[in-house]
């Protein structure tokens, strides 16, 4: 059974992070459903964040390295169990500067750039990446800051993926 340290709906963020050369960072967690598997650093939104600070912290936290939100790529979303509402919002992010990877060890066995190519013949790549790169070409939504909604809902953050 999923568990219940988070509710029944489940919010989460990647950030897929495609080098010039056209290579795709991944990681192999230590943990978890994806263990041992070629994913895009990924983590839980927490609260205060927004979604795509979210997938900003995610990377930083499992390679080391510093990115911007380039824009929104997409949504997967699923129920576990016929309960649990799981979905994660894909972001394309960029790095920032030259950065090298660092793993966290606690959580990630392996980090690296691989090609579209090797990824599609590694048994040990996940279902979703398999599915972007049959994509072909990756949509990307950008992000728009600065708009104000009002004092409806009393939001500290606004961003829109349009």
């Amino acid at each position: 059974m999923a568990s219940n340290k988070r509710g029944k709906v489940w919010l989460a963020a990647a950030g897929l992070v495609v080098s010039k050369e056209g290579k795709w960072l991944v990681v192999k967690k230590s943990y978890g459903g994806l263990k041992g598997k070629w994913s895009i650093p990924a983590g839980f939104v927490d609260e205060g964040e927004t979604a795509d600070e979210a997938a900003v912290r995610e990377v930083k936290e499992e390679t080391g390295l510093d990115c911007e939100v380039k824009g929104l790529i997409g949504l997967r979303t699923g129920v576990i169990e016929e309960v649990t509402s799981d979905n994660l919002l894909l972001f394309l992010l960029e790095v920032k500067g030259e950065g090298l990877i660092s793993i966290q060890e606690r959580e990630i066995v392996e980090a690296a750039y691989l090609s579209p190519a090797e990824l599609m013949e590694d048994a040990d790549t996940s279902v979703l990446i398999h599915y972007l790169i049959g994509l072909g070409k990756l949509q990307n939504l950008p992000g728009k800051e600065g708009l104000d909604p009002g004092n409806l809902f009393g939001y500290t953050t606004y961003k829109l993926f349009f």
